[in-house]
């Protein structure tokens, strides 16, 4: 098991370019930071990520994906919009001290980050919403029922990206591309059975070993639906990034 290090000025290309199941479907793209998509000026593609407190997994998603989109797209990154919040949010809170930790390792941060609480508006004004948890997931579609089709499990997705190849998404800019990829995920569903691996479990109250697992988790999800988003390549097989960190244990963060 790994810990984290407080030395977390690593870039975020270093860590994801350690594994080549991520890279072997991109054409060379993580190397280059080339991005397939063209941008389209004014237009945003919305992610949600929920969990139940908005201050460990989902938060640790919102921050991490953030930084890695501005990484891969530099100023267009603000064009795929990753937002976080909670079914049962601690509102206000920070992020927990131990995910916090977790997530400068790496090389991203809390910063100023504020848990919020799940409702229709924002349920209903994403155009994918990512859940931590299948019963996470029922909660988003009982706030926007019209969201179904474009609500999954976070795991979920990632599989379902999977199955669904390059050449069977149409569109010639950024967020009209990444709304087809999310018809043919809601289309591919009803193929693929569920159950308790499309969950990321909860590490609130966990040692910090579980928010690190947790994290690597859900960088090894969210990096390749991102990738997938934004005209980065299919992948040929599961896999995720694994951190290349120093590591010194410890139990808060700054």
């Amino acid at each position: 098991m790994v810990s984290c290090s407080a030395s977390a000025g690593r870039s975020l290309s270093r860590w994801t370019r350690a594994s080549g199941d991520l890279d072997a479907g991109c054409g060379g793209c993580r190397e280059t930071g080339a991005v397939h998509a063209p941008l389209a000026a004014g237009s945003t593609f919305r992610v949600l990520l929920v969990c139940t407190g908005n201050i460990c997994r989902s938060a640790m998603a919102e921050r991490l994906g953030r930084a890695y989109l501005e990484e891969r797209l530099g100023g267009g990154a603000g064009q795929l919009r990753l937002e976080s919040a909670g079914t049962r949010a601690v509102v206000g809170s920070a992020m927990h001290a131990d995910s916090a930790l977790v997530l400068q390792g790496y090389g991203a941060r809390s910063g100023d980050f504020r848990a919020r609480q799940l409702d229709s508006a924002l349920a209903g004004g994403a155009d994918l919403v990512l859940t931590m948890t299948r019963a996470h997931r029922n909660d988003v579609i009982g706030y926007a029922p019209r969201a179904l089709q474009r609500t999954f499990t976070l795991r979920e997705a990632a599989a379902l990206l999977r199955s669904i190849p390059d050449d069977e998404v149409a569109g010639d800019d950024l967020p009209t591309r990444a709304r087809a990829l999310v018809a043919r995920m809601a289309a591919a569903r009803g193929r693929r059975p569920g159950g308790e691996s499309d969950d990321v479990r909860d590490p609130i109250g966990r040692p910090l070993e579980v928010h690190e697992e947790v994290g690597e988790l859900v960088a090894a999800t969210l990096i390749p639906v991102l990738d997938r988003l934004i005209g980065g390549g299919s992948r040929g097989r599961a896999g995720g990034p694994s951190p290349a960190r120093s590591h010194q244990a410890s139990g808060s963060a700054a």
